[in-house]
């Protein structure tokens, strides 16, 4: 089973919002995108779409610093139903829990993971691509939107201690410095923030147990409602991502994660047609592609720590996925990128 991943309308109004900031109009960039305006009256986009939007947006603009402008519009709109709960946390950790319990409703075309330390914290976006391969913009978008999220939930300007992305930069480093205030780093591991821990757990403003519960019921039918068939398909691959870069995950240790027994987890599985191999070799890919399209690390190492024992079993799989070996996946990700940078 093939899960396709979407995003709600409320992201890609954040989108063209920062588009039109920028003197683009939200017709001429769908055009660019090859995307119909009737599509507008959608509840949601495929990923594939809203990363042909992101294309062509960065592509008009000519502006480097395109990604980091758009997540800095993020407010309360651009998370759907899921703003109001947010609002109502009792921290900023518990506010980014909201974000990961509900993600799906806002999109699930990444993750966010925490990474708790003794003194601060990782958050670690996980993106999961389609069959096109993320714009770097969008990952720089993320990465900005948990500074602005975390500002107008705490109504402080959050500094991190230090960002990272798993990319290139794209545009001077004035631009990172502005939205972050910290060091930036590229050509990492993985893209996140790391937060202060007490940062984490200040106490929120406007934190209402009451009003949190009434919202949380209000999310919890939303996303019950969005594809009820698809849950557990989504818990699965949102636990499978979240444990690529340790142990290779297993069915039995899925099933205690998500609070069943192995035998109720197979069963349930088979009722829906799922296959944790295919689901496991799916998150594997995204993961995959990512990694040699936006980063500098070795082809070997990116294998390995996908759970490849030798680079020839990653170099197979990877040309099963693509029909190329990863050396061409990744001249091909930097010659689109060198592509959108001039502008072409």
């Amino acid at each position: 089973m093939t899960l396709q991943a979407s995003v709600s309308m409320s992201w890609v109004n954040t989108v063209l919002g920062a588009a039109q900031r920028l003197g683009l109009e939200r017709d001429a960039l769908l055009k660019a995108a090859g995307i119909a305006p009737a599509q507008m009256t959608r509840d949601r986009w495929p990923v594939d779409q809203i990363t042909r939007l992101w294309c062509a947006a960065a592509r008009i603009t000519g502006d480097p610093g395109f990604g980091l402008k758009a997540g800095a519009l993020v407010g309360p709109a651009s998370f759907n139903a899921v703003g109001y709960l947010l609002q109502s946390a009792p921290s900023l950790r518990e506010s980014i829990a909201v974000v990961q319990k509900y993600q799906r409703l806002i999109s699930d075309g990444g993750r966010l993971q925490m990474i708790p330390g003794t003194r601060s914290s990782w958050l670690v976006y996980h993106p999961r691509q389609g069959k096109l391969s993320f714009s770097p913009h969008q990952i720089e978008a993320v990465l900005a939107a948990v500074v602005a999220f975390a500002h107008w939930v705490s109504g402080c300007f959050l500094r991190p201690l230090k960002v990272q992305f798993s990319q290139s930069s794209i545009g001077p480093m004035a631009g990172y410095q502005a939205v972050f205030q910290c060091p930036v780093e590229f050509d990492q591991a993985f893209s996140g923030v790391l937060i202060d821990n007490a940062v984490l757990d200040t106490p929120l403003p406007q934190a209402d147990a009451q009003l949190a519960r009434v919202h949380q019921q209000y999310a919890a039918a939303r996303l019950a409602a969005l594809s009820p068939p698809e849950a557990l398909a989504q818990d699965l691959r949102r636990w499978i991502d979240s444990q690529l870069y340790g142990q290779v995950p297993t069915r039995s240790r899925a099933a205690q994660a998500l609070g069943l027994t192995p035998r109720t987890l197979a069963r349930r599985m088979q009722q829906q047609q799922l296959d944790f191999s295919g689901l496991l070799d799916e998150a594997r890919r995204d993961a995959a592609l990512h990694a040699v399209a936006n980063t500098a690390q070795a082809l070997a190492d990116i294998g390995q720590s996908l759970g490849f024992a030798e680079p020839s079993t990653f170099w197979r799989a990877f040309k099963r996925w693509t029909g190329m070996t990863p050396a061409q996946w990744r001249r091909q990700a930097a010659a689109r990128a060198a592509a959108l940078l001039d502008g072409e």
